[in-house]
């Protein structure tokens, strides 16, 4: 497993071990993908901004996903409900998942995968994808980059940060892989069926 720099990522990326899911951590790749010179920038209005590395490309069936991680914590459920699915992610992410797309072309779509750590496993049937790693819970929610900047809206103009309502959360965002793996629903609108390697 690469040694990875977040929780998040190196929780995400035992998932796709575990599910023998393809993938490639872009943080291994990247150096081989572009010249050592070579600068890519993204458009922001008339600012030009570096542009951010996603974290994984994700191999499926006829679409692959270039995926965000977005690592967020989600408290202990209350008596009153699970608590709230943070959504937000900043506008640099948009729209260098935007740029990515184009680069990478037919074939790939870019996502966001929030990945929730929990303070104390979650309840049978909240979630459809829960997992334990290095000691703590963790449940998944994915969402394409398309039908999330269809709802997003602004959350701090000065930071630069967009989310989404909680029910426009709830409606664009599907487990990540449950069709392979014994779970109930499908993958949700454009998210592939991926197929597992051989073990």
């Amino acid at each position: 497993m690469a040694q990875r720099r977040h929780q998040y990522e190196r929780a995400f990326e035992a998932f796709l071990r575990a599910r023998h899911i393809p993938y490639v951590a872009v943080n291994e790749a990247r150096k081989t993908l572009l010249p050592e010179s070579a600068r890519l920038t993204v458009t922001a209005g008339e600012e030009q901004r570096s542009l951010k590395s996603f974290d994984f490309v994700i191999y499926g069936a006829g679409t692959n996903l270039l995926v965000e991680i977005k690592g967020r914590r989600l408290l202990a459920p209350t008596a009153t409900g699970t608590g709230r699915l943070e959504s937000w992610v900043t506008l640099d992410d948009v729209e260098s998942l935007r740029t990515w797309q184009g680069l990478f072309g037919f074939g790939f779509e870019p996502a966001f995968v929030f990945i929730y750590r929990c303070d104390a496993q979650p309840p049978d049937g909240l979630f459809q994808e829960v997992f334990e790693f290095e000691g703590a819970w963790f449940v998944l929610r994915a969402a394409l980059l398309e039908a999330y900047v269809r709802r997003m809206r602004t959350r701090s103009p000065r930071w630069r940060t967009v989310h989404l309502s909680r029910s426009d959360f709830e409606r664009i965002s599907h487990p990540f892989a449950p069709a392979r793996f014994g779970l109930e629903g499908d993958p949700g609108p454009g998210l592939p069926v991926f197929k597992p390697l051989s073990a």
